[in-house]
């Protein structure tokens, strides 16, 4: 290595990474499971109907 990749390594200090506002994935995601569990239940009260 030469000597000025050593100088650059030392200066890169580690950062904190910011970590990304989940808050709408969480809800989308609950979205769609509140609907596949609603079709789910709509399908087997018409299958039970029948």
């Amino acid at each position: 290595m030469s000597k000025s990749s050593l100088q650059m390594k030392k200066k890169q200090a580690p950062k904190e990474e910011e970590q990304p506002e989940l808050k709408g994935t969480f809800i989308a995601v609950m979205g769609l499971g509140l609907f596949i569990l609603i079709s789910w239940f709509i399908v087997y009260f018409i299958f039970v109907a029948r």
